[in-house]
């Protein structure tokens, strides 16, 4: 194989990985919402409050967009502009990153693991 087909074709595989989930710890203060309470039935009152999500950019990025405003239309995207307090690598950084659909499908079960675990959970969807 010539070596610009090699990599055209690296290029193109890595452009398709390009997809991160991300957890945002969340002020505590979300959890005393009644949308935020209902969804969330069976949290652990110990556990953080925390905000999953799925983008094309870095979390850093993102998590800085959302600070600003940026797409904060979006209804969960919201709380992590009022009550975001900083990511947790920990919870996500093993994961990254993945195409599309991949990360479309994680942001849920990440955060039905999450929710799982007894954390009070918004976005995931």
């Amino acid at each position: 194989m010539k070596r610009r087909t090699l990599k055209q074709l690296r290029s193109k595989l890595e452009s398709l990985n390009h997809h991160n989930v991300y957890v945002v710890l969340l002020d505590p203060a979300v959890a005393k919402l009644r949308k935020v309470r209902a969804e969330n039935p069976n949290r652990g009152p110990k556990n953080p409050c925390v905000y999953v999500g799925m983008t094309g950019l870095t979390p850093e990025e993102r998590f800085a967009n959302h600070k600003a405003g940026v797409k904060a239309g979006v209804k969960d995207a919201l709380f992590v502009k009022l009550y975001g307090i900083g990511l947790l690598p920990e919870l996500y950084a093993h994961l990254n990153p993945m195409p599309f659909e991949a990360a479309a499908q994680m942001e849920r079960d990440l955060a039905d693991d999450l929710r799982r675990a007894g954390y009070t959970v918004t976005g995931g969807h």
